[in-house]
């Protein structure tokens, strides 16, 4: 069974679909076909989203990008029943590669948003650009689902409860930060203890203690390393970068960013560091050809490469 595509590349592919049945001209179209030989996932992709979702191709442009981007809760179930459940169920489980569509999840973000939420025992639930999680139901607890969390947990008779697909996590009073990748999640821990187990390996475990944070899989478990201070510099709209790769920068920048970002080979190992705003990506990529020898090639507002300023 082939590996499912990449969340990122899976939304962008149903954003090319809206785009072109927006009444797109020879322009998009170009840029389009550029996006699909930029990158044989991207490829991939496309011929997933039309042969599982062909549906979606007459669906009214407004009713396609509520699904894609994200309704609101109170919206989404009118959401399943203007687009009829197979046509909203079949993208929702291409896009995530889960079981759960994650825009019926319990809190969830759109790329971009971030936001906090207070918790009924008293806990403090920040969800970061792109995230979504699930509520445990009579107990302390939630299911981290996509995306990137900050949890203040307030004290309680029972530790509080975290799970993913790579493991879980038991907290009593602590302040911590878990992200999840595509095969991995980070945790950081701000305040407090945090014990993490791989879901595959429960007698894989460990204790954090503030200052600590750690990697882990299903069936692997890091050693626990020191604190990335900039770990939750999102929590204050900011992104930082300690001497990195231009390329992984633009990765950060992409998890804010509606639409394709990335940059050429070319320049893909330029170094930088910084603090940035993330309230405008747009001028973060202003700023680069400012500090780096590079130009922002802008096609459509889907479409932004950074190339090298000459050549």
């Amino acid at each position: 069974m082939k590996a499912p595509v990449s969340e990122r590349v899976a939304q962008e592919a149903v954003r090319w679909l809206v785009e072109l049945q927006d009444g797109a001209d020879e322009q998009v179209r170009r840029d389009w076909q550029r996006w699909r030989e930029a990158d044989p996932e991207h490829e991939r992709a496309w011929q997933r989203i039309e042969s599982v979702n062909r549906r979606l191709r007459g669906l009214p442009p407004a009713a396609a990008r509520a699904a894609v981007e994200g309704a609101p809760l109170h919206g989404r179930r009118q959401v399943l029943r203007m687009l009829g459940l197979a046509a909203v169920a079949a993208p929702a489980l291409w896009l995530a590669g889960r079981q759960t569509p994650t825009w019926l999840a319990d809190y969830r973000t759109a790329v971009g948003e971030r936001c906090d939420i207070d918790l009924a025992d008293g806990s403090r639930l920040s969800l970061n650009t792109d995230s979504a999680v699930n509520l445990y139901r009579g107990s302390r607890g939630l299911e981290l689902l996509r995306g990137e969390i900050q949890l203040e947990v307030a004290p309680g008779a029972t530790p509080f409860a975290v799970t993913t697909a790579q493991g879980s996590l038991l907290a009593g009073p602590a302040r911590f930060n878990l992200r999840q990748y595509a095969d991995h999640c980070r945790l950081g821990v701000l305040d407090g203890t945090v014990q993490v187990r791989c879901a595959g390996r429960p007698d894989l475990q460990a204790t954090l203690a503030a200052g600590q944070q750690i990697r882990f899989e299903r069936l692997w478990l890091g050693r626990p390393q020191p604190l990335d201070t900039a770990i939750s510099a999102w929590r204050s709209g900011m992104l930082v970068a300690h001497d990195m790769r231009l390329a992984d920068f633009l990765d950060e920048l992409a998890r804010y960013h509606q639409g394709w970002l990335g940059c050429d080979p070319q320049v893909a190992d330029l170094r930088l560091s910084g603090t940035y705003p993330l309230r405008d990506s747009l001028a973060i990529l202003a700023m680069l050809e400012v500090a780096l020898p590079v130009r922002v090639s802008q096609r459509t507002r889907w479409w932004i490469s950074v190339q090298p300023r000459h050549g």
